[in-house]
């Protein structure tokens, strides 16, 4: 059964899933199992595929809107079972920049793994960012930018952590097209995703930091 959860999740299937993840639940199996060897196990599969470029965006849309069919149905008793998630993010295009394909493509891979993501848009002021992380205990800010005028609002937020004393328990990664290692290290960024892909590997990297540990 969740090995077809996880089948046609990867084919885009949403009424499929859907169906699957129902009749999964009213089996007995658990809303954990369905959740990480279901649709986290097909999602991690899509990652995968997209990394080697097997299969491209739409596919990994597609894939997405299955998931979240998916989800729709095993919410309420993930819920009711208390089970948490692996981890809270705050994503955001930053201020001045109103592209978002990036980060939203970063979003849906995330949410894939096991991230709750707290989704602030694009055109989002460094101050937003901060406040976000804070309300939401939040361990990871991801940001993005696609013009090279708007990247220094990034060194905005990494500075507004620290003096607001995140520092020890926010880690902030940064992205886009006009965005290197070089200037992650800069301004004192923790980590570069260059892809979809690499954002998610360092998410979980960094959520497994000690005192980093996932919000419940």
């Amino acid at each position: 059964m969740l090995a077809e959860i996880s089948r046609n999740l990867i084919n885009g299937d949403g009424e499929e899933v859907a169906a699957l993840t129902g009749r999964a639940l009213g089996e007995g199996i658990t809303a954990r199992r369905i959740l990480d060897e279901g649709l986290i196990g097909g999602m991690t599969v899509v990652g995968d595929r997209f990394k080697a470029h097997e299969i491209f965006l739409p596919d990994v849309l597609m894939a997405a809107k299955a998931m979240y069919a998916g989800m729709d149905v095993l919410r309420p008793r993930l819920v009711r079972d208390g089970v948490p998630s692996r981890g809270r993010v705050v994503l955001g295009t930053v201020q001045g920049d109103l592209h978002d394909i990036g980060k939203n493509l970063v979003g849906i891979m995330l949410r894939g793994a096991g991230f709750e993501i707290i989704d602030l848009g694009n055109d989002v002021a460094p101050q937003r960012f901060v406040e976000a992380a804070r309300e939401h205990d939040a361990r990871i800010i991801g940001m993005s930018a696609l013009l090279t005028t708007t990247m220094p609002a990034m060194s905005k937020v990494v500075d507004l952590v620290k003096q607001e004393g995140l520092g020890a328990k926010v880690r902030i990664i940064i992205g886009g097209a006009p965005v290197s290692e070089e200037f992650a290290q800069r301004i004192g960024a923790d980590a570069y995703g260059f892809d979809s892909a690499k954002a998610v590997d360092l998410v979980k990297n960094l959520m497994s930091e000690p005192g980093h540990e996932a919000a419940s």
